[in-house]
Parts: structure tokens; C-alpha cells; sequence
């Protein structure tokens, strides 16, 4: 499979198909058995973990269903730390996560902790941290699973906003056919395999 970049890719297809182990694939969060990605032009598993640990943090964010963000820590603080990781410098990634916490209406919720933050809200601090590096691909694992109807259109409707503020790359795991069909490309997995 191809991504083009500044487009909005929905992987669909019935549990237990492939779809999740696809996109940690994909994302280098687990390594294939054969075959290979690149992403551009780097040859992800043909680098040392290392390496490939500072690609992942630098050029890939991830949204999963699940927003996991840290409990002690505030929405900017969560945002900030793969930018930290990163070795940014703390003033520059601070105000760039101010930046993306302003972006997604979430400035006044900046020093509240996940526990004192809507689902929806929740959510959308997982995707500002998800730019805060300015990732050539962003991968969402049913990013909107766990939330109600409104905000899933909600955080949908977002992901096209970024897309278009940012010319930023999705490539999103969804049930929502929905949304999938609002994707510019929609791929099913079948046992495994993409059925094209």
C-alpha cells in the first residue's frame, strides 16, 4: 500500500482482521515477519532501534482509542513531553504546544489534568500531542471509539481541518464507515490480507 502525503487513509474491516497490527506495523511499533516499510525514503527496519526509536519520535505521531495520556501530569505538560523527548528546547515546545492546544479550543483547559477533562477533551489534547513534533504521518487507532456520537463527528471533522491547515497525513483504523467514507481513500483487510 502507498500513503500520498496531506491525505486522509481509513483502514476498515471486521475485528481480529489485521487492521490494528497493520498500523503498528506501519508505525513501527511492531516489526513485520517479511516485507518492508518506507516512509520517506527511509527504509524504517533496516535501521538500529535506536535510529528507528528517533524516527518515530520526531517524524510519526499516534492517536489511539484509548487517549493514554499521563494522569499527574497537566494537558500542556502532556502535549509537550515527545517534544521534550525529542531534545527541543522547553520554551519553543511549550509555546508550540500552546499553539496546538489554541488550535484544537483547548487553551483554557492547558493546566487541567486528563481527570478534570472531558472524553472528547481528552482526545483532542492525544492529538495535539500527536503534532506537537510536526510528524510527517499521524496513525489513529480508533481514535473515536471511545467517545459519543458527537464527539467522534467532532474529532473527525478535526482531523480534516488539520489536514487541511496543515497538508498533515492520517492514516486512521476506524469502525465509523462513515467517516471511512469521507476518507480520500478507504482500504478493507480481509484475514489479513487488503482486498483491493
Amino acid at each position: 500500500m502507498e500513503v500520498e502525503k496531506g491525505s486522509i487513509v481509513a483502514i476498515v474491516g471486521a475485528s481480529g482482521a489485521g487492521k490494528s497490527t497493520l498500523l503498528h506495523i506501519l508505525g513501527s511499533l511492531d516489526s513485520p515477519d517479511e516485507g518492508e516499510v518506507s516512509i520517506d525514503s527511509n527504509n524504517l527496519f533496516a535501521q538500529p532501534a535506536k535510529a528507528l526509536a528517533e524516527f518515530r519520535n520526531k517524524h510519526l505521531g499516534f492517536v489511539f482509542q484509548f487517549h493514554n495520556l499521563l494522569p499527574e501530569f497537566t494537558a500542556i505538560e502532556n502535549v509537550m513531553i515527545p517534544g521534550l523527548i525529542g531534545k527541543g528546547e522547553s520554551k519553543k515546545v511549550q509555546a508550540r504546544a500552546m499553539e496546538l492546544l489554541s488550535k484544537l479550543n483547548l487553551e483554557k483547559r492547558a493546566h487541567h489534568k486528563p481527570s478534570e477533562l472531558s472524553g472528547g477533551e481528552q482526545q483532542r489534547v492525544a492529538v495535539a500531542r500527536s503534532l506537537i513534533n510536526s510528524p510527517l504521518l499521524i496513525f489513529a487507532d480508533e481514535p473515536s471509539g471511545n467517545l459519543d456520537s458527537k464527539n467522534a463527528a467532532e474529532l473527525h471533522q478535526l482531523f480534516f481541518q488539520l489536514r487541511k491547515d496543515f497538508n498533515q497525513t492520517f492514516v486512521i483504523v476506524t469502525h465509523n464507515q462513515e467517516f471511512a467514507s469521507m476518507a480520500d481513500r478507504k482500504l478493507e483487510i480481509v484475514d489479513g490480507v487488503i482486498a483491493l
